[in-house]
């Protein structure tokens, strides 16, 4: 009788690395709170929350205010939306400028805040650039839109009167900060609401608030930049905390040529970024925050992005894809939340 060795049993995937905040505010949902389940659709994405509440919670009261507050963020910030706010923005003639909401003044001012800090890494203005690759709005007039490297550096921001004001054909787009700042909106909204203790997402953007009934934190693994991806899992604590993941590998296409190019691309060169990171992923209290470094780390690569995390002290998780597999460097503020978990 032959003897058939037995096959050899799958390797057991790597045990996750676990990102806990160093402070846990003790406060869970009182006992009888029940966990609710809402979803719809904005920015172009789904949105999605789960919350702790009273069984009688009124639901549709709750979905109605959401979706509210998100269409009001959309009629402000979307440049998919020709009466947007922001296009009417982006359509002003040289030396006009508008008084902006409080809304649109938040992100700006942040937008233009990480573009000083990252040395132009991160760039409000790509609006032309996104639409000469194919990544924007289809059918966008933009016959008056200039795209100059550097383009934040020619806004006039006041931002005691928030007033911002167009030179000239300059097209803003704050679709790497914008659906960050609407997690952190309806964060706000929800705890207004008498609902501290949730999670939402957004487009892949989190924030978890407050505790679950047993004492637990809302409990996220990170997506991989891919299916064959070995590294360990990124899971966190997302308690008062948020994390926005910035990669190459959702949105991408192909150039004549066959070449991949990803959505993402570098405003000081004006072109796709052509280093080997696939996929960055910053934790922060704020999720509008978290998703502008994200992007700004991503334009940078590897070794100025993981520079820059630690100069800025941001918890960053940096994913190469390289020859030889997979890679990953970790800034030393995530790093100390790992080893405080250990």
């Amino acid at each position: 009788m032959d003897l058939i060795p037995a096959p050899r049993p799958a390797p057991l995937p790597p045990v996750p690395q676990i990102a806990i905040p160093r402070q846990v505010l003790p406060e869970a949902p009182p006992w009888g709170q029940v966990l609710h389940s809402l979803h719809g659709r904005t920015m172009g994405t789904g949105w999605s929350l789960l919350c702790y509440g009273p069984s009688n919670l009124r639901l549709a009261s709750v979905e109605a205010a959401v979706q509210a507050r998100l269409d009001a963020l959309v009629a402000e910030l979307s440049h998919w939306e020709s009466g947007s706010l922001l296009c009417r923005f982006n359509g002003l003639p040289a030396g006009e400028g508008l008084d902006l909401p409080a809304d649109f003044a938040t992100v700006i001012d942040a937008a233009l805040q990480v573009a000083a800090i990252s040395a132009g890494a991160f760039d409000p203005c790509m609006g032309a650039l996104v639409q000469r690759w194919g990544f924007g709005p289809p059918g966008l007039p933009a016959a008056q839109a200039r795209s100059p490297l550097q383009a934040w550096r020619e806004l006039r921001w006041n931002a005691s009167r928030r007033h911002l004001m167009q030179p000239g054909g300059l097209m803003l787009d704050f679709s790497a900060i914008a659906k960050g700042h609407a997690v952190d909106c309806i964060s706000t909204l929800l705890a207004g609401l008498g609902l501290p203790h949730h999670l939402i997402e957004i487009g892949g953007e989190l924030r978890g608030q407050g505790l679950k009934p047993e004492g637990q934190p809302w409990w996220v693994d990170v997506e991989p930049p891919a299916a064959d991806c070995d590294l360990p899992a990124l899971r966190i604590a997302l308690h008062q905390l948020a994390v926005a993941s910035s990669g190459d590998y959702r949105r991408f296409r192909f150039d004549e040529q066959g070449r991949r190019l990803s959505h993402t691309l570098d405003p000081r060169t004006g072109r796709p970024v052509a280093h080997g990171l696939a996929l960055v992923s910053v934790l922060h209290e704020s999720a509008m925050w978290a998703d502008a470094w994200s992007t700004a780390l991503m334009v940078l690569g590897p070794e100025q992005g993981l520079a820059l995390a630690a100069s800025q002290g941001l918890a960053a998780r940096l994913v190469l894809r390289e020859a030889t597999g997979w890679r990953q460097l970790l800034s030393p503020t995530l790093q100390a939340l790992l080893e405080d978990e250990a």
